[in-house]
């Protein structure tokens, strides 16, 4: 039995975090429900969410024994990269049935060693598991191995979810969609705001739309994953979510870059700087945690530049398709093109200072 059950307004917005989801409609007052989530590394109490396929309640908590609860449903992770890596072992350090695919085999290795299991294809994960999760690394990669040659759209049948958490425009978020959901499967877009430490924390931030019944369906498992999950409607919503929050990221980021160089062409301490800044109005946490390292152009990777470039890339792609004018935005992205073009784009976004530094040693 397909679980039917779906919002009846239109567009809605819902937020939700551990303690409270709040729910907006486009035409009606705003609804809070105080909602204590007791779901964050034990998802599986009378929560009814066996597959898409029947309802199930799940009892106190999984055991810690090595054997699994048959009953228990199977979650497919594809991609193991910084971020897809880290999620998936909140998944299996939480008890779940997980099965990981990846294009680089020996990635699985540590996952599997933890009792994940493992399939060759993205078609074979979706095939055995009841809700497959994808997080690769641009829209290319995201529509391939959702659907492409051994895609997950081959092993997709009713009663499936696939949940993309991958940051993509929207047009490729709704070409899976259709793909996916022409299988009988539902389908939910749900990229992340959030790097390496909030991944590994299990404290990122799902920005989704698409099936409700979906979300409904995967939200223990978002949880385990995160400490919040908006529901924002219509596939696509969630894609422009995200690549408006990170076009604002690496404006700020740029932003500060200039702002520590500045400090210390005319004599200032940056480190008090970064201080300064910590606590006023402008405080943000990627400046303290980033600043002193950024000091000592040292860029350990949480988010690589070359995906902040892809990102602003697409959020100025975005404002083009409806005519709006992001300067600020576009001279950003002009920074991380040149970072780029000087072998950055592995280190973190915050290497786009030493795009500032060249242009200021060129003149």
């Amino acid at each position: 039995m397909i679980i039917s059950r779906m919002l009846s307004s239109s567009n809605p917005i819902i937020r939700t975090s551990s303690t409270t989801m709040t729910i907006q409609l486009c035409s009606s007052p705003t609804f809070v429900v105080q909602h204590h989530n007791n779901l964050k590394r034990n998802p599986f109490s009378s929560f009814p969410f066996k597959p898409l396929v029947a309802t199930r309640s799940f009892s106190s908590k999984i055991s810690n024994s090595a054997t699994k609860d048959e009953s228990l449903p199977c979650v497919g992770f594809l991609g193991l990269g910084i971020m897809g890596s880290p999620m998936a072992q909140n998944l299996l350090q939480a008890g779940c049935d997980v099965t990981v695919w990846n294009r680089t085999k020996s990635k699985c290795d540590p996952l599997i060693n933890l009792g994940a299991k493992y399939q060759t294809t993205p078609e074979e994960v979706a095939s055995t598991c009841d809700i497959t999760f994808a997080m690769l690394a641009d829209p290319e990669s995201a529509y391939d191995v959702a659907c492409g040659k051994y895609g997950a759209v081959n092993g997709m049948t009713q009663g499936k979810g696939y949940v993309d958490v991958s940051t993509v425009d929207g047009v490729t978020s709704k070409l899976i969609n259709d793909q996916i959901r022409a299988t009988g499967a539902l389908f939910l877009e749900a990229p992340v705001s959030g790097s390496k430490k909030p991944a590994e924390d299990g404290q990122l931030i799902f920005l989704t739309a698409g099936d409700k019944a979906l979300y409904d369906t995967a939200a223990p498992f978002l949880d385990i994953m995160g400490k919040s999950r908006f529901y924002l409607g219509d596939v696509g919503n969630g894609a422009a979510m995200k690549l408006v929050v990170n076009m604002i990221m690496g404006s700020m980021m740029a932003s500060f870059s200039e702002g520590l160089l500045l400090s210390e062409k005319v004599g200032l301490d940056p480190n008090v700087l970064v201080e300064v800044v910590s606590q006023g109005a402008i405080s943000a946490p990627m400046f303290s945690m980033k600043g002193p390292s950024m000091i000592k152009a040292v860029y350990p990777t949480a988010f690589p530049l070359k995906h902040q470039q892809k990102d602003m890339r697409l959020a100025l792609g975005l404002a083009e398709s409806v005519s709006q004018h992001t300067p600020i935005a576009a001279a950003a992205n002009e920074l991380y093109k040149v970072a780029k073009s000087h072998g950055l784009g592995d280190q973190d976004f915050s290497a786009v200072m030493e795009a500032l530094k060249a242009r200021l040693q060129k003149e």
